[in-house]
């Protein structure tokens, strides 16, 4: 540890560590193993900090929501193992609302990122440069989020998705496509990124059709749903589809082709 930095005696830290000057650790704040803090990181108190989490320059974690309703609760900002947290990006703590900001393992959030109160971010998790997530958004695994987009507070972005950059977000985006353009809408299957992931042709030829009837048919919503549990066949991939639609409190992006 760098003779610089400040760590409080009361704040509970993993073995091998690697902590640059000017970085300041406060009460009630955990941090596991083989992590490496650079110089003039801040972790504040409610912190949670996983193994091999590695934080760059600038990096706030665990600062007070910025939620006028929140009265000073006792809460939590998590980030998971195996994380890159890069320079002057803010994770804020929960508010009573949910308790806690997750952020999963094996993430990487670049430059400049802000994830606000009570966001639950996924597990490998890639989030570009700029990007501010608005509160109690949920982002699902393996999404891909452009750089400098901006996410609605209660948005729920679904696993494999890829977001453009610069996109503005207001609508829910279900797992497995690529979303673009102004409104925010459906363009395509994330499919380069489901074939890096392992899935076979079949797991996207079926994903293509449920879509193809969720956004080719001219049907609202709530009928092509009924056509896809009609018409396919069960599979885990119709199930999960079909139940992040049916359970979207904002609803779900529409189609852009």
């Amino acid at each position: 540890m760098d003779s610089r930095s400040v760590i409080s005696p009361n704040a509970k830290i993993g073995r091998n560590l690697k902590i640059g000057p000017f970085c300041c650790i406060y009460d009630n704040v955990e941090i596991g193993d083989d992590c490496e803090l650079m110089n003039g990181v801040t972790i504040l108190p409610g912190a949670r900090i996983g193994n091999g989490v590695k934080i760059f320059p600038g990096a706030v974690i665990g600062a007070v929501p910025q939620d006028l309703k929140f009265r000073g609760e006792d809460t939590l900002a998590i980030v998971g193992d195996g994380t890159t947290i890069r320079e002057c990006v803010t994770i804020n703590r929960g508010t009573a609302s949910k308790g806690k900001t997750e952020v999963g393992e094996g993430c990487l959030l670049m430059a400049y990122v802000h994830v606000a109160h009570d966001c639950r971010i996924g597990n490998h998790v890639i989030v570009s440069n700029a990007v501010q997530f608005g509160g109690e958004v949920v982002v699902d695994d393996h999404a891909v989020i452009g750089g400098g987009s901006l996410i609605h507070q209660f948005c729920h972005l679904g696993k494999y998705i890829m977001l453009q950059g610069g996109a503005l977000v207001n609508k829910d985006i279900p797992p497995f496509v690529k979303a673009a353009r102004e409104p925010i809408s459906f363009v395509g299957l994330n499919a380069v990124g489901l074939h890096r992931h392992g899935f076979s042709r079949e797991d996207v030829q079926t994903i293509s059709e449920i879509y193809r009837i969720l956004y080719m048919s001219d049907l609202n919503v709530t009928n092509a749903v009924k056509l896809i549990l009609k018409t396919l066949p069960e599979s885990t991939y119709r199930k999960e589809i079909v139940e992040f639609v049916e359970s979207s409190e904002r609803g779900v992006i529409r189609s852009a082709i």
